[in-house]
């Protein structure tokens, strides 16, 4: 049996987690829901859902992955039973299906890029006009999604050590470092401040929304990673003693800060640069939110070209650290069923450049799958408290995870993993009610880009097809712990 991948150090395991959390989730998609849903309202359910969700969803994954040493498909059949093997193909698909117009996203950093390099992105210039030209150009956003996935399939072709880890260790702190300059020169604007107050002032009335809660939720799991399988993937090549509720919190704390500081810079800029337009921009929840304004952000800086383009390549950094995270769950799965790893990258990165096609040439197929996956990753997150949940919750923590942490956790993280259900049940219970008063005539549409209809739909077709194959699909991957 060859030997088992690894991370080298500590640090390559943390930075892979961050990078896995750290992406176009906090630049990108952070901003715009929170506008969308009233900025400060919007923080404290965010915050909720980091700690009571999203923090000790981590440490379930973790535990589980280092239990089994398997992807999330061996992992589900080994740790509570071949009949729920199931449910880790589910999370093994949401990922694939976030990661196909992932890189459609990743594209977009990319192009901005060289915008910035080729001069387009100067004083002045109208950055909605161009963020529109782009983004109805079919041929431009095939050419970058295929641009990023051939990145992303580079990186896992190198494996763990040698790709995942060194690249990880180079371009997270790049990130930052990038992140704090633009939200310095942000909020040195004329009026920035008044983007600060609309942020961290909330309007408490408006936390009585459904979908203020259920947005912070899924915006929550879709930047952390939690639900993803992420943790459970990379927890196969950690050491037996690495810390789990630490690295947890790490995770969790460093994507939070980055998606804030992506905030602080994207808001007040908006305050600053275009008041009199601020409310209906803010409200409008538009996709090239980042991409419009942090375009006509850095021109108005000394050497705002170069800036610019820095920028963007660190952006595209964070999306690339993403994505062949994504890339790596289901490359893993492959691997317990056998396949070499040079294999599994390349068929992953194929079907993964012909199912973001649509996405690359349709926004509004792309802004479909953003919400019908996302908040599938909710569903995930409540298999993977299931999993705990029947393996036994204190036998989890007081055997998989604080052993092996120098933080120790007590009834706090059992309890959150038990509301779970609960907490699903009440914001998506009362978000489908709201859709069905907001939209009485199209609620049932399953072709309507927002409709509750088209997310029961396509998770009905994808949990029927793997709960059809689910004894192949247990019996196709290796019954050995830690075969690579």
């Amino acid at each position: 049996m060859a030997k088992r991948e690894s991370f080298a150090t500590r640090f390559g395991f943390i930075a892979a987690a961050m990078g896995q959390a750290v992406g176009t989730g906090n630049v990108w998609r952070f901003p715009r829901v929170a506008t969308a849903n009233g900025g400060g309202p919007f923080l404290v359910a965010y915050l909720v859902a980091l700690l009571v969700w999203c923090i000790p969803l981590l440490m379930a994954e973790v535990a589980i992955g280092r239990r089994t040493r398997k992807g999330t498909i061996g992992a589900f059949r080994d740790f509570i039973g071949e009949r729920y093997t199931w449910m880790g193909a589910w999370i093994a698909f949401v990922c694939f299906a976030l990661g196909a117009y992932y890189s459609v996203t990743m594209g977009w950093t990319l192009r901005y890029f060289v915008f910035s390099l080729e001069g387009v992105l100067r004083p002045g210039a109208d950055t909605k006009a161009i963020w529109e030209g782009f983004i109805n150009n079919p041929g431009q956003g095939v050419l970058f999604h295929f641009i990023s996935v051939a990145l992303g399939t580079y990186v896992v072709f190198k494996g763990v050590e040698g790709g995942i880890e060194k690249v990880s260790k180079i371009l997270i702190p790049s990130l930052f470092a990038l992140l704090v300059i633009g939200m310095v020169r942000a909020l040195t604007l004329p009026g920035a401040a008044k983007g600060l107050d609309y942020l961290f002032n909330p309007d408490f009335g408006k936390l009585t929304s459904a979908k203020v809660w259920l947005e912070a939720f899924t915006q929550a799991a879709w930047s952390t990673g939690a639900g993803w399988g992420f943790m459970i993937t990379y927890a196969v090549y950690t050491s037996e003693k690495e810390d789990v509720t630490v690295n947890s919190f790490i995770t969790g704390l460093a994507d939070t800060s980055a998606a804030f500081i992506a905030a602080m810079t994207i808001i007040p800029t908006i305050f600053a640069l275009v008041p009199a337009n601020v409310e209906e921009i803010l409200s409008s929840g538009n996709t090239g939110l980042t991409f419009i304004w942090l375009a006509r952000l850095f021109p108005e800086l000394p050497g705002g070209r170069w800036i610019a383009s820095a920028f963007f390549l660190a952006m595209a950094f964070a999306a690339l650290t993403s994505l062949y995270a994504m890339y790596e769950v289901v490359i893993r799965n492959l691997i317990d069923a056998g396949w070499e790893r040079k294999k599994a990258a390349f068929t992953v990165a194929l079907f993964s450049f012909l199912g973001g096609l649509p996405s690359a040439v349709d926004i509004d197929f792309l802004n479909n799958q953003d919400q019908v996956w996302g908040v599938a990753l909710l569903i995930s997150g409540l298999f993977v408290a299931f999993a705990l949940i029947k393996y036994g919750l204190e036998r989890a923590r007081k055997k998989d995870i604080n052993p092996f942490s120098d933080i120790k956790i007590g009834l706090w993280w059992d309890f959150c993993i038990r509301i779970f259900p609960i907490l699903f049940a009440i914001i998506f219970g009362w978000w489908i009610y709201q859709q069905f008063t907001w939209y009485p005539e199209t609620w049932w549409n399953p072709f309507e880009v927002y409709s509750p209809a088209t997310m029961f739909v396509q998770w009905g077709i994808v949990i029927a097809v793997i709960l059809m194959l689910n004894e192949k699909i247990a019996k196709a991957v290796s019954k050995k712990r830690g075969e690579s």
